[in-house]
């Protein structure tokens, strides 16, 4: 549960107030998962009269602010914000009280996978995005929780949804994570039985699998993954060059784009094949057997 309350004696939790950011209610979100009870108390300053007890981060310069000289970074140079200093201080001790398993694992994913952008973020560590259209970071989203120019919108109450998104999405990001770290020990297994420069993978059931093949050097010649899909039949997806280069290592025939059923079934000649996306980075089909005659033709 969380309050947000205007006497600093009755906080365990303490912040700046003001605009906020996505590392101070991150912050506050994974506080209140972690605590249970947060009484937060926002302030432009440190008052003398704080609780012993209380938590202060993103604020004071302390351990868990990150706006001094020396503050800490990680191995890879990005400065930690209050939000990854938290769960670096933090984070382990929740994740065993969640029953998590394999939990140094879901510790570094959900660090990597998520905390660590809103650290480099609120640090001003931007990503290049080449797009010709608005591209909102979680940052971004959280920015427009501040209150309206010309609204009645309270900033306390606005600084309650914003943390309410932040802990969702963290609860979310974490069963995530969790699955993702399972799966990643099965197709680790899978990759270990494949022959040398094998061109496909083929599993049993869907699993998070794109990131475990790009960390593989085993896995450099797999160019497709195929597995059920949940709409029936089997999906074929193409595999990226890299981690940051989502061009595909081969992609599927342009006289596939677009076409379904007959049609693709004419332009390919393979029977089963049932769609094939306009961007060729998936086609459908009907059977396994259908995913072979797929693979032969295209990775000979």
């Amino acid at each position: 549960m969380l309050k947000v309350v205007t006497n600093p004696l009755e906080a365990n939790c303490i912040t700046h107030s003001g605009t906020m950011h996505a590392d101070e209610v991150f912050a506050t979100a994974f506080l209140e998962l972690y605590l249970k009870e947060v009484k937060v108390y926002r302030t432009p300053s440190l008052p003398d009269n704080i609780p012993h007890e209380a938590i202060i981060y993103d604020i004071g310069r302390g351990e868990f602010d990150h706006h001094q000289i020396d503050a800490k970074r990680r191995e890879n140079n990005i400065p930690y914000s209050s939000i990854g200093l938290l769960w670096n201080h933090f984070g382990r001790k929740y994740l065993e009280t969640c029953k998590i398993e394999n939990v140094e694992e879901v510790f570094l994913g959900v660090d990597k996978d998520l905390i660590e952008g809103i650290d480099a973020d609120d640090n001003g560590v931007f990503p290049k995005i080449e797009a010709n259209y608005k591209v909102k970071t979680i940052s971004n989203i959280i920015k427009i929780f501040n209150p309206s120019y010309d609204s009645n919108e309270v900033e306390s109450e606005q600084f309650q949804k914003a943390v309410e998104l932040a802990k969702r999405i963290l609860q979310e990001e974490i069963i995530y994570i969790t699955g993702k770290v399972k799966a990643d020990i099965i197709v680790q297994q899978e990759l270990s039985n494949i022959k040398e420069n094998q061109k496909y993978l083929i599993l049993e059931k869907y699993l998070p699998y794109e990131d475990t093949i790009l960390n593989s050097e085993q896995a450099n010649s797999i160019l497709f993954v195929a597995f059920p899909s949940n709409r029936g039949g089997y999906a074929i997806k193409t595999i990226p060059k890299s981690i940051t280069d989502k061009t595909a290592r081969l992609e599927f025939p342009k006289e596939w784009a677009g076409l379904t059923d007959e049609e693709l079934e004419q332009a390919s000649g393979i029977k089963g094949l049932r769609f094939c996306h306009t961007s060729r980075f998936i086609v459908t089909c009907d059977t396994i057997d259908t995913v072979y005659k797929v693979m032969e033709k295209l990775c000979q």
